[in-house]
């Protein structure tokens, strides 16, 4: 994989989430993608536009940076980090205001320049905790 594929990763999340910017979905997700999140599986744009659009109205000020990106064969790793405000009630929670961190990590795979499935994992549990102030959960194992 070139550096240039790599940077596909980059500018994901550059694009759709710190910009905002809806029509890069359509540039880089295929129409019958397969996007899997935790348990979710997802296929095609539309099911991601839904994603992206209870995402956005539910955080602002969101940004996204790019810790690491790692690519072999047809696959591509970014890790990353997201600060954001809660400023909706796309979650089922009254929007708080609260500026809140998370992190996680995305294997997308390639065909070109298209993303043709994905895997993430992030810390939901970690948002919503910090959304509710409820401190951290008994299944939470600090490494220190």
């Amino acid at each position: 994989m070139t550096e240039s594929e790599r940077d596909l990763g980059m500018r994901w999340f550059e694009q759709v989430w710190n910009q905002g910017r809806r029509e890069t979905i359509a540039e880089m997700i295929s129409p019958d993608a397969v996007l899997r999140d935790g348990e979710s599986t997802t296929v095609g744009q539309d099911a991601f536009y839904s994603f992206f659009d209870r995402m956005r109205t539910t955080f602002s000020e969101m940004h996204v940076r790019v810790e690491d990106t790692i690519a072999e064969g047809d696959k591509l790793c970014v890790r990353w980090e997201c600060t954001c405000r809660h400023t909706g009630d796309g979650l089922g929670v009254a929007p708080t205001g609260k500026t809140v961190h998370t992190t996680g990590i995305s294997i997308m795979r390639l065909a070109g320049t298209m993303f043709v499935e994905a895997w993430q994992n992030w810390d939901m549990l970690g948002l919503m905790e910090q959304i509710r102030d409820d401190g951290k959960s008994g299944t939470y194992i600090d490494a220190s």
